[in-house]
């Protein structure tokens, strides 16, 4: 379930956290990421860290920074998130286990996927499910 299968994904969701730290810390205990690399400025805030998953990866930092991309997502709403994985009933078992407020529990789709949605420490909405279309190259 974590970890990266190698090569380089061509999107990375990015967020910003009033509290990194505690972010990073249920991305990897509730929800299954593995750190990949964390960087944090002198006065402790993370700067900028990478998670991943399967083959997918994202980029969270703290807010506040003062870095462009900080300025440019200040007035920006919450993100949601959508991340493939191969056994949803267990990933979701971590996830409440862990104190994850989940917002639908694991639910067959119509179109084939089976899938939960959970909310994290900042109200980022994360969906976790089976389905993965092919991308046609």
């Amino acid at each position: 379930m974590a970890g990266t299968s190698g090569g380089r994904p061509s999107i990375y969701p990015t967020l910003l956290y009033a509290d990194a730290k505690a972010a990073l810390k249920q991305l990897t205990e509730a929800f299954g990421f593995t750190e990949l690399a964390v960087y944090e400025d002198e006065d402790g805030s993370v700067a900028h860290a990478e998670l991943v998953q399967g083959n997918g990866a994202v980029m969270l930092g703290s807010k506040g920074t003062g870095s462009a991309f900080d300025k440019a997502m200040k007035d920006a709403g919450t993100t949601g998130v959508y991340v493939v994985v191969d056994d949803v009933d267990a990933h979701h078992r971590r996830a409440v286990e862990h104190g994850a407020e989940i917002l639908m529990p694991p639910t067959d789709q119509d179109y084939g996927s089976r899938d939960y949605m959970a909310r994290d420490v900042e109200g980022n909405v994360w969906s976790f499910g089976t389905y993965a279309p092919e991308i046609a190259g």
